[in-house]
């Protein structure tokens, strides 16, 4: 399987395989997803690449978005006599899910990646650097089961680099911080040494935030169009507006995304203590177990908020992620319950 090993294809991925499909009496072979667009999905098998839809089974039997397949997933797929479409019969197991509520009130989950390593979370070094939307991110990639990486662009343009690098290590605590220059290349090595060996990374960011030009950089060539951001406000306009696996040519896989201003949350109250381990650990100072970290004696968090060693806009951000986190599961809840009593009727 020489192709689907430059797709990130391994000993693993076979062993999976073998254990769900390869007795099976079924002219079903391995495929990863490479694009989606409205259920319709290209998927690159060792036989070629095919325009590929969900069996009639499969769509039946899917209760919720993350029960289809989405652009990095592992299939089994049936090639058509004649043509070069397919049909998705099956998901292979996953190892990572990046995904986020979609924008505005519906309760309802957005896929962004799967199967990633790496997650790539990209913020520029000007006006647009946000530590707090940066704080959503790590939450949610450490979500995920990937692992974060920090990337800081534009680094030729900005005067003092070492500012935002602070800035981002001290939200990231634990995680990669890596400064980069898609014009100049600086810091573009790096980030390619840790997509050797198959690895598969996401790109995660704002719109002009430069992931097509850092791809542009990874590939060596100019495969994404790129746009310039706005003078006034340093905001980007799209360029990204669909999610694709790309081929690096050195080795490695980078699944692209639309640039997204609204983050919200999708995911479980524990993710959050993983993303501020700091607070996290500060916790477990506190003189009692059940502190509510307001007024009782021998609180480690408002001693360090006190202090000036605990950044207050930080602890402030990781109450509201919490509260927002238990507002989405409260109507979840509420729309399970729902689904229930339909059903019962």
């Amino acid at each position: 399987m020489n192709q689907l090993n430059e797709y990130g294809w391994n000993n693993i991925r076979q062993d999976e395989w073998k254990n769900n499909f390869e007795t099976a009496e079924r002219n079903y072979v391995p495929g990863r997803v490479t694009l989606e667009h409205k259920r319709m999905y290209r998927v690159v098998t060792e036989e070629g690449e095919w325009l590929s839809t969900c069996s009639g089974s499969f769509t039946h039997a899917a209760a919720e978005r993350r029960d289809f397949p989405a652009v990095g997933d592992w299939v089994a797929v049936e090639q058509m006599p004649g043509e070069e479409k397919g049909i998705i019969h099956s998901l292979l197991p996953r190892t990572s899910l990046f995904s986020r509520k979609v924008a505005g009130m519906a309760i309802t989950e957005q896929i962004i990646a799967v199967n990633v390593d790496i997650v790539f979370l990209v913020t520029s070094m000007n006006d647009d650097f946000n530590a707090r939307r940066l704080e959503r991110y790590l939450v949610a990639a450490y979500d995920s089961g990937a692992l974060p990486v920090v990337v800081l662009t534009k680094k030729d343009v900005c005067d003092y680099p070492e500012d935002y690098i602070d800035q981002a290590k001290q939200v990231a605590i634990g995680a990669d911080v890596v400064a980069v220059s898609s014009k100049t290349g600086e810091g573009i090595d790096t980030l390619s040494d840790m997509l050797q060996n198959g690895k598969t990374a996401a790109l995660l960011g704002s719109s002009g935030v430069g992931k097509s030009s850092l791809i542009n950089a990874l590939c060596g060539e100019a495969r994404m169009a790129v746009q310039d951001i706005r003078e006034d406000d340093a905001k980007g306009r799209h360029t990204t507006t669909h999610r694709e696996l790309i081929k690096m040519p050195a080795g490695g896989i980078l699944i692209d995304t639309p640039g997204m201003r609204e983050f919200q949350l999708w995911n479980e109250n524990d993710s959050v203590d993983s993303g501020f381990k700091d607070i996290e650990s500060l916790a477990n100072q506190c003189q009692f177990r059940n502190c509510n970290h307001h007024s009782e004696p021998g609180c480690a968090i408002q001693k360090a908020l006190d202090e000036g060693v605990l950044e207050k806009q930080r602890y402030a951000n990781y109450l509201k992620l919490q509260k927002e986190l238990a507002y989405l599961e409260r109507k979840a809840n509420q729309k399970s319950q729902q689904g229930k009593r339909k059903t019962r009727k």
